[in-house]
């Protein structure tokens, strides 16, 4: 099996402050990959390294290689824009187009990617939808903002328009944390679903939803205070909560610091 993601020697800049440090891991296709660890310590970060958008954030930059099938995707004349279209994000909070309609948040990727014909982009809509376990809820008021949506259709709607224009990889950074506990078993049984089709990358602060939805699982941490953030270790997910390798990883997950 190919590896989709290959990340060596990468270590991430907000400026001057070093925010992670030396990070190196493969990801592979069609898996479920989570991030735990404390807050601060980098996660989110090496998460938005994954697909620049790291850089929005002024003085955002890095150093190492991350390599997408292959590719390096901060190679000389890699478009970020095109990047983020192979590595898809869905955010903390739902953040459906307010103005849109619930067609029109799930098409605007594919009409920024030139697809215009309307029976494509129903055809998607409608694929991208039934997808993200959305369409049923949805079908018979695809004109209505998708503003007016609950919290976790709302979360589903961003799915669905993450997953229309068909990335290679979908990175969420907690995507429940801001969900109702029913919300959250929905999105997590979608990301069992979702993981047929897609690499997926998931930011947590919640254990167990590492332990129920991931295949392997990597544990940042702290060096110390206004140290760098770091990778401790990363292992199938089974082993990480039943056996870690590090001594700080056991104590993190027995709830012993974090």
């Amino acid at each position: 099996m190919a590896k989709r993601i290959d990340v060596s020697g990468l270590t991430a800049y907000y400026g001057a402050h070093k925010a992670i440090e030396d990070i190196s891991m493969t990801i592979e296709p069609r898996s479920v990959t989570a991030f735990i660890g404390p807050s601060g310590c980098g996660k989110s970060t090496f998460l938005r390294t994954l697909n620049r958008m790291h850089e929005v954030t002024p003085g955002g930059r890095v150093e190492g290689k991350v390599l997408l099938d292959a590719e390096d995707l901060y190679g000389a004349g890699v478009d970020p824009v095109s990047v983020r279209r192979e590595v898809g994000m869905v955010f903390q909070r739902p953040n459906p187009f307010p103005t849109m309609s619930i067609f029109d948040n799930v098409a605007a990727g594919l009409r920024l990617n030139g697809v215009t014909k309307k029976s494509e982009l129903n055809d998607v809509v409608e694929k991208s939808l039934k997808g993200a376990n959305l369409w049923n809820e949805v079908k018979d008021r695809l004109n209505k903002p998708g503003a007016g949506l609950s919290g976790g259709q709302q979360q589903r709607l961003c799915i669905a328009r993450a997953i229309a224009v068909e990335p290679k990889v979908l990175l969420m950074d907690e995507p429940c944390s801001a969900l109702d506990p029913i919300s959250t078993l929905a999105i997590e049984d979608l990301i069992g679903e979702l993981k047929e089709r897609f690499t997926i990358v998931i930011v947590t602060h919640n254990m167990q939803q590492a332990a129920r939805v991931s295949d392997r699982t990597a544990f940042f941490n702290l060096a110390g205070v206004g140290q760098p953030g770091r990778l401790i270790e990363i292992d199938d997910t089974e082993r990480i909560f039943s056996n870690p390798s590090v001594q700080a990883t056991e104590d993190y997950i027995s709830g012993r610091f974090g």
